[in-house]
């Protein structure tokens, strides 16, 4: 009887792949135009607001001896002192009431007509939504003299309601736009979900629209918020005395109040913007994702 050796499988090894040839690497060439380009944007961006801060914290004395890109030697506030103690505080106080309601308002107002125009189906209410889209057509410049009249009519001229009104009408359109657009976004599953339990509009609009529909809100918070802030048409015409002016207004009058003290106009050009510039650093993911709401449809 004769024995059998069982043969063992033969291992195959894998041939060695050859190595790429310096033809086929991809190599990452370096865009300096562009990054040339980029860096040149950032100095324009950068260099008025470096003057704008330096100046600010320069005594009027050493403005016109010294260069104006070179920081003080002696850094004083007096500038900011003397705008302070001009008034300031009033129409910062002006600004911000104007400012708070009317973004207050506008959002309340815009959120409430984006929710029906996104969930009826009536014919109503898209004509409705063509009508606010209508008044992104219509330029501040066109109804001002209109504005002045009605608002002498009904006894707001020269008030701080007599800004915000107008300003709301104008803030509308485009705030009801971005919510339309964001408010599309939420899957209607979660809608028809939320209707066979029993939820109500309101419960639906506090516990599944408002949590979703954050970025959009912040954004139009933002964008309001700055159109407002920064307003200056309205204010201008539509108010005359002193204790209703508001920021734009009181910089205009500073210009001419401290046209040989540029230190002291440009720290009132400081103090006006630093609560939108917080406002954005708080917000500015919100405000990109708000505004991008439905571009790529």
């Amino acid at each position: 009887m004769s024995t059998h050796t069982p043969t063992r499988p033969r291992t195959r090894t894998a041939a060695p792949q050859p190595a790429p040839s310096p033809k086929r690497r991809s190599h990452q060439r370096r865009n300096y135009i562009g990054g040339l380009a980029g860096w040149i944007w950032l100095a324009i961006i950068i260099v008025p607001v470096y003057y704008i801060l330096i100046t600010s914290i320069t005594a009027q004395g050493q403005y016109y001896t010294r260069n104006p890109l070179l920081p003080p030697t002696d850094p004083t506030f007096e500038a900011f002192g003397l705008v302070v103690g001009s008034g300031f505080g009033r129409y910062f106080v002006n600004s911000i009431i104007v400012t708070l309601t009317t973004v207050v308002i506008t959002v309340a107002v815009s959120l409430l007509a984006a929710y029906v125009i996104v969930r009826s189906r009536k014919k109503f209410v898209k004509a409705t939504y063509s009508l606010f889209l209508l008044g992104l057509a219509i330029p501040l410049q066109a109804t001002i003299i209109p504005l002045f009249f009605m608002l002498g009519r009904v006894g707001l001229y020269d008030t701080l309601a007599g800004i915000i009104l107008p300003s709301i009408a104008f803030a509308i359109p485009v705030t009801v736009l971005i919510l339309v657009n964001f408010i599309r976004d939420i899957p209607g599953e979660l809608f028809e979900s939320m209707r066979m339990d029993g939820a109500t509009h309101g419960t639906i609009l506090r516990q599944l629209v408002l949590p979703l529909a954050r970025p959009a809100i912040a954004s139009v918070l933002i964008y309001d918020a700055l159109n407002v802030w920064n307003g200056f048409l309205l204010p201008l015409v539509l108010t005359q005395s002193e204790e209703n002016r508001v920021l734009p207004l009181a910089l205009w009058n500073f210009q001419g109040q401290f046209s040989v003290n540029v230190p002291a106009t440009l720290a009132a050009v400081v103090l006006s913007a630093l609560p939108i510039l917080v406002l954005y650093l708080v917000a500015r993911r919100q405000l990109v994702s708000g505004l991008t709401a439905g571009a790529g449809k």
